[in-house]
């Protein structure tokens, strides 16, 4: 008769396929057995019931990462995994940032130093790539795909980071090449920059003007011209932080034409609007200042149904932890910086799933299994970490959540544990929070943080099926 570590009984477990009655049997951090009536284990954990679902994956986060602006990250690699962990993420996934100048390989060294010791769930790394230089895309980004970084981000915007579009040409025929997946932030650099200018010269400073800064038609444009290069170069790519109707139609103008375009979102786009960057002459606006800039509440619906009808494929919190009070958050550049001067990005890693599960499963936007395809298993199999990823499954990782519904959970900063002295969610009402969350077999979250520094594992990702081209490559010159 076989013997468990761990025993979770009478779960009501939920893929991103299935919903069925069980027990969970866990051995050595690994589901070994998914049955009714299971042997004991060592611990026995009661799920009474209640919905069992893979833990998140958390695709798209930022931790301890250069920024060049004199503005400081909150969040390290154990903040930020904690925070996670205390939400329902059992993975994350942040950026090892290359330096214009610097090596590709020197960002990756840096970014495990600055990871070391500190994480206590899995995690990954996708690189951002700023300067593909020959070298680069000749000898670094190949070696590094080929050594479990298998998917890379490039900038359409930012001076720091943005490439060219022959530089983006460039990098996604080594993608289409090597097997990566290419994440792209979609907006239009140079439009951005020419209404900034006009803006601050009309004395138009305040947060608020951030979001008239980027309209979405220059979203529409850069996620335009993105797909039309991927289309060129016959790649697959993942749209980030895709926030409202414009972009979407140009996302599945392209799905409808059998193209390889995946997209993200974020919960700033589903429970935020324009409105949070302030109505007045105030500062506290700047607390939401993220790119692109929450839209409206009709463009919120627009999310909402391509949630529900697979515009999307992945739910990412885009979690950037900047302080608001201090001297190296928010208010790096002064108490009343421009809006072009604050610190780009808001916190969210620890509130993300919870926000997804109250207000679309519970509410009936989306069922469950939608749930878990967005907040684990999409993500699994877009960044090459499935099957051992995102799933409740014989043999995959023993990430599970249990999850406490139907009270009234008030959201409050003083209740999470980033190291951030905000929520830009503070104040909603939500009906779901995670009762206890494991990672590999291990209770890291059970109404207080369990989880030691340095648990957590780094993961080389597998070459992602979905970024298979559509073409063989002896098709293209």
């Amino acid at each position: 008769m076989q013997s468990f570590d761990t025993v979770i009984r009478n779960a009501r477990v939920a893929t991103a396929a299935d919903e069925f009655h069980s027990d969970i049997g866990i051995l050595d951090g690994r589901i070994a057995a998914l049955a009714v009536g299971l042997p004991a284990g060592q611990r026995e954990i009661d799920a009474a019931g209640r919905y069992v679902t893979p833990g998140g994956i958390d695709s798209h986060v930022h931790f301890d990462q250069p920024t060049g602006d004199g503005s400081v990250m909150a969040d390290d690699f154990f903040s930020g995994t904690t925070s996670a962990a205390c939400g329902g993420t059992t993975t994350v996934i942040p950026f090892a940032c290359q330096q214009k100048g610097q090596t590709l390989r020197a960002a990756v060294e840096d970014y495990h130093r600055r990871a070391d010791g500190k994480p206590v769930i899995d995690y990954a790394f996708h690189l951002i790539v700023t300067d593909p230089t020959p070298r680069v895309l000749r000898d670094e980004l190949p070696a590094l795909i080929n050594e479990g970084y298998t998917s890379f981000k490039i900038y359409m915007t930012y001076d720091a980071l943005k490439l060219s579009d022959r530089d983006i040409l460039e990098t996604l025929s080594v993608a289409r090449r090597e097997g990566a997946m290419v994440m792209v932030h979609a907006e239009n650099s140079d439009c951005i920059a020419w209404l900034t200018e006009r803006l601050l010269a009309a004395g138009h400073t305040q947060p608020r003007y951030h979001a008239a800064s980027r309209p979405m038609l220059v979203e529409r444009e850069a996620t335009h011209r993105a797909i039309a290069l991927a289309e060129l170069v016959d790649v697959p790519i993942l749209v980030v932080h895709v926030s409202g109707r414009e972009s979407v139609d140009q996302i599945r103008q392209a799905q409808n034409l059998g193209l390889k375009v995946y997209a993200e979102t974020c919960p700033q786009y589903l429970f935020l609007t324009a409105d949070a960057l302030g109505c007045d002459d105030g500062f506290e606006g700047a607390q939401c200042i993220c790119s692109p800039p929450p839209r409206d509440a009709a463009n919120q619906q627009v999310i909402w149904d391509g949630l529900e009808n697979g515009s999307f494929a992945v739910f990412s919190s885009d979690h950037a932890p900047f302080r608001y009070h201090g001297p190296d958050g928010k208010r790096a550049h002064g108490d009343n910086a421009a809006f072009n001067q604050v610190a780009n990005g808001i916190p969210g890693v620890e509130t993300r799933m919870a926000l997804l599960w109250s207000e679309g499963v519970r509410r009936g936007r989306i069922t469950p299994q939608d749930f878990v395809a967005l907040t684990a298993t999409n993500a699994a199999r877009l960044y090459g970490l499935y099957p051992r990823k995102g799933s409740i499954a014989i043999g995959a990782d023993a990430d599970l959540v249990i999850w406490d519904e139907g009270g009234h959970i008030h959201l409050d900063n003083a209740m999470l544990h980033h190291n951030v002295d905000y929520t830009p969610y503070a104040g909603m009402c939500l009906s779901a929070w995670p009762a206890i969350t494991l990672s590999r077999g291990e209770v890291v979250w059970d109404g207080q943080p369990r989880g030691a520094a340095g648990r957590g594992q780094f993961l080389p990702c597998l070459r992602p099926d979905p970024a298979r081209p559509r073409r063989r490559a002896a098709e293209l010159p």
